[in-house]
């Protein structure tokens, strides 16, 4: 992407981004899973059992340790179980205890050179190489060369209009175009890879992004440049005989496809509950236009409220009693960080959208060794979006000719739609 000049085709964007059939990918779910998990937590913290299954979903359940058909499979439910669980990278990891041959499947090749599926010293030394990009005093660096101007060519496609649906005009682009421009991809292609996404999934992906990505990789060893793409050509990294060697394009290809996969979509559908949840409670906007500093509290509230990702999985790499229950090795875990962060033993009312209340930790973006490598980048996007829309678009609100928007989905949840009208 070239710095302060996006040229955007709406009507692709608007073909591209739709919640329903991109949900659809992990098993499409109409309704609020919440109310069922709550019960479940409240009867006892850990169960046999999927987190889909175990409130009568009978669809297909694709997502990190599902289906895994032949493993049996435990849920927890509650914080502190939860909460155990992620920090505990000895007992419970992200990769299967056993070996997996990766011949001849490209995308499983991919995914175990993946900080994703990597644990212990591993997975410390590539986080290492890419941690300080991602860091608090970096967050300026990615606003002001890629979100910002994104941002506001966004709202400039459609601020005249006097509506817009934000969950498709506004926030599935921001996080996209955020990190193909920090890759120095192009809008176009950034939208070639979307499409690829949509089309064919993650092996899709696969088959498009290296295609894109190669000139760049090489145009960047020979001349780097101030983009992230740069950062990785020169960076060193030290193996385990303390050797120190460059990243080969197929480790540069597997940080490019986890910050895709796991960035871009959690943003925009984190961006768009957010603003589901203080367009339904307007004093919240108000706030905003009266102090920037509400968002803060805002959007932490919404990763606890409604995050995005409502589940992750571990793999038990021993036999492991856990509140009483022996999870035999090789067994999935399970973690609900939906019915984790609406643990009333850690928060009052907490099914309540609220943010004056007090701040505990919370489990939206994960916790422990594996914590959301992009967290503060997400925070960063969304508190920028925002802001930049109440500056914008005086009397934001509800569209009250639109349908209601409501949050949908299982394994990840987000608006159907944000519809708004302004002036």
């Amino acid at each position: 992407m070239t710095r302060g000049a996006i040229a955007l085709d709406l009507d692709r964007i608007r073909e591209l981004f739709d919640t329903r059939s991109h949900l659809q990918i992990s098993g499409m779910y109409e309704g609020d899973p919440n109310p069922a998990w709550n019960r479940l937590r409240d009867s006892g913290p850990l169960r046999e059992g999927t987190p889909g299954a175990l409130i009568g979903f009978e669809g297909p359940e694709m997502w990190f340790g599902l289906p895994e058909p032949d493993r049996k499979h435990f849920t927890a439910f509650d914080f502190a179980t939860c909460d155990a669980i992620v920090r505990d990278s000895r007992a419970f990891r992200m990769s299967p205890p056993e070996p997996q041959s990766d011949a001849g499947n490209s995308m499983l090749q991919l995914m175990q050179m993946s900080m994703l599926t990597m644990d212990g010293s591993r997975h410390r030394r590539y986080r290492e190489l890419v941690q300080p990009s991602f860091n608090p005093d970096r967050m300026s660096w990615w606003t002001e060369n890629w979100a910002q101007p994104t941002i506001d060519a966004l709202i400039d496609s459609f601020e005249a209009n006097g509506r817009a649906d934000l969950n498709i005009e506004f926030c599935a682009a921001i996080p996209l175009l955020t990190i193909c421009g920090s890759f120095g991809v192009s809008t176009e292609d950034a939208l070639d890879i979307r499409a690829a996404v949509k089309g064919g999934g993650q092996i899709a992906l696969l088959q498009r992004l290296p295609e894109i990505l190669r000139p760049i990789v090489e145009a960047r060893r020979a001349e780097p440049r101030d983009d992230l793409i740069s950062v990785l050509v020169q960076a060193e990294l030290t193996d385990e005989h303390g050797d120190r060697h460059v990243l080969s394009d197929l480790d540069i290809l597997s940080f490019s496809w986890l910050l895709l996969s796991a960035g871009s979509g959690t943003t925009w559908k984190q961006m768009g509950i957010t603003l589901v949840a203080m367009l339904e409670q307007p004093e919240w906007i108000e706030a905003v236009r009266a102090d920037r500093v509400a968002l803060d509290a805002i959007v932490e509230e919404s990763a606890r409220w409604m995050p995005t990702d409502p589940v992750f999985s571990r793999f038990a790499h021993d036999d492991v009693d856990l509140n009483g229950i022996v999870i035999p090795k090789g067994a999935v875990v399970h973690q609900c960080y939906g019915a984790a962060n609406r643990d009333p033993a850690r928060w009052d009312r907490p099914d309540e959208f609220d943010p004056s209340r007090e701040l505990h930790t919370h489990l939206g973006f994960g916790r422990g060794a594996h914590v959301c490598l992009g967290k503060n980048l997400a925070r960063t996007e969304i508190i920028t979006a925002i802001a930049t829309l109440v500056d914008r678009l005086p009397n934001l609100r509800l569209d009250p000719d639109a349908e209601r928007p409501e949050i949908i989905g299982l394994y990840e949840r987000a608006p159907t739609s944000v519809p708004v009208i302004w002036g």
